[in-house]
């Protein structure tokens, strides 16, 4: 069948209840999208960015009637200043055509990632296998990339790794695959700590890993160090987090950061060097990866 999509395009401090409204009215789905091309680069610690201009898209089944649908979400948002739009979707495989877009990958000698409808082109590689549904990080995007080929390549014998920022979970669990023995996942969102959860099960590495939200985490681990601390989370936090990261690293201990732009990786590097004698950056495209050894 067909379907009915509705988009309001609003603010941020109305998206809440504009996504509200969508849900009331009998939206199956409901995604939220930058309606001006406004990046989000420095999200703060422990914040949940959103765009200031958001297209809040439900998506419905066609055989709704479109003219009450629209009366239900005036009728809801007489409140907010906002704007509407209707499109009549045709009918597809939509898991179908949106997993087409994941596909094998190899990160270093040892490592793949593989989406879960795909065999793994090396069977007796260390082939860790991702649910693309519940991913935060696949390993496509060249930050998370930079992190598996150093994990591939710097693992050798059992260990313990924080992964702060976690995600899908992908570096705590390639980091298991590859030999480390014990890995916490921390990250601000709780989908993130559930798919991190679930890929964590899907490559048996599940008694391997912990997850935890930052309060959690800091009241039962306040003292804990770790033989690699990681953190993929951009600049602004990890400038702002390095005395953290930092305590949790054990001397001679490794940081591994990334999501670092290449413009930005001096700033960071300098604010690690009061912890860690530091490498000089590794990049990809316009990102980069800083890796130390604790002092």
């Amino acid at each position: 069948m067909n379907w009915l999509q509705i988009a309001i395009n609003t603010t941020k401090d109305n998206a809440e209840g504009a996504e509200d409204c969508l849900f009331a009215a009998g939206a199956q789905t409901v995604t939220l999208t930058d309606a001006a091309d406004q990046p989000i680069l420095e999200p703060g610690v422990n914040e949940v960015p959103i765009w200031n201009a958001v297209v809040i898209t439900g998506l419905f089944n066609f055989d709704n009637n479109q003219q009450f649908l629209l009366d239900t979400i005036a009728n809801c948002l007489t409140d907010i200043t906002y704007s509407c739009s209707t499109e009549i979707l045709e009918d597809q495989n939509w898991t179908r055509a949106w997993m087409d877009h994941y596909h094998p990958m190899q990160f270093g000698e040892r490592l793949w990632v593989c989406p879960l409808h795909l065999d793994p082109p090396e069977a007796d590689a260390i082939n860790l296998r991702l649910d693309p549904g519940l991913a935060f990080g696949t390993g496509t995007h060249p930050t998370t990339s930079l992190c598996l080929r150093w994990l591939d390549q710097n693992i050798k014998t059992q260990g313990t790794l924080l992964d702060y920022g976690c995600g899908s979970g992908i570096l705590a669990i390639a980091a298991c695959m590859l030999g480390v023995g014990q890995s916490d996942g921390v990250d601000i969102d709780p989908q993130a700590l559930l798919a991190t959860h679930s890929n964590a099960e899907i490559n048996d590495v599940l008694k391997k890993i912990n997850t935890y939200l930052p309060d959690d985490y800091y009241q039962q681990h306040s003292d804990t160090q770790y033989d690699i601390v990681m953190a993929n989370i951009l600049s602004g936090p990890l400038a702002e987090l390095a005395p953290t990261l930092a305590q949790h690293t054990k001397a001679k201990g490794d940081i591994v950061l990334s999501g670092i732009l290449r413009e930005q990786a001096e700033v960071v590097l300098n604010t690690y060097s009061e912890f860690f004698n530091m490498d000089e950056p590794v990049f990809d495209e316009d990102w980069t990866m800083l890796h130390g050894i604790k002092k």
